[in-house]
């Protein structure tokens, strides 16, 4: 079922549905969120999937697809030998630096392979943006610029994410200024 041609869509599509499957919830998060909303535009190495589940669940779902679970030091992290993508279950709940958006809150995409629960846009942007704030990491600025470039996002909902975490009107400045707000 997974080979080579399998895009990053349809694997995240075939993880979500074997995680249901097994009566287990999980979000995709992350880079793969961003090449999701960005057609690809930013490719991400990985799918992050946020889950409260146990290892050894997930490895019991993810095993019938041929993933198989890292070693030692990527225990978080499945394989498969057809897919150029690994994915790794980080540890949850989903957040954004210290905003915790409820289960009701993700979106749900509509796969080929059946329905797959993600970060909105907006909380793709603010994901990306806690990244580059917290952690100074510029790539992260230029993702969520992307997303903000593909889709509608709140702004209000950012102002109001940087006013809680305490993030200034100068930390963002390059993100407002990017978008040419």
């Amino acid at each position: 079922m997974i080979t080579r041609r399998t895009t990053l869509l349809e694997l995240a599509g075939l993880v979500s549905k074997a995680l249901r499957t097994n009566g287990l919830d999980a979000v995709l998060s992350g880079g793969a969120a961003v090449s999701a909303y960005t057609d690809n535009e930013y490719q991400s190495a990985d799918l992050d999937f946020v889950c409260s589940a146990g290892m050894s669940d997930l490895e019991s779902a993810l095993e019938p697809l041929g993933f198989v679970r890292g070693s030692k030091g990527r225990a978080r992290y499945f394989d498969h030998p057809a897919s150029e993508w690994f994915v790794e279950f980080p540890p949850g709940p989903v957040s954004f630096g210290s905003t915790y958006p409820a289960a009701t809150e993700f979106a749900e995409i509509e796969t080929r392979f059946g329905r797959l629960t993600i970060i909105t846009p907006t909380q793709c942007v603010l994901d990306r943006l806690a990244a580059y704030v917290h952690w100074n990491d510029l790539p992260s600025l230029d993702q969520a610029l992307l997303v903000a470039r593909h889709h509608a996002v709140d702004q209000r909902e950012i102002r109001h994410w940087a006013k809680v975490e305490g993030v200034g009107a100068e930390e963002l400045a390059a993100f407002w200024e990017g978008l040419g707000a």
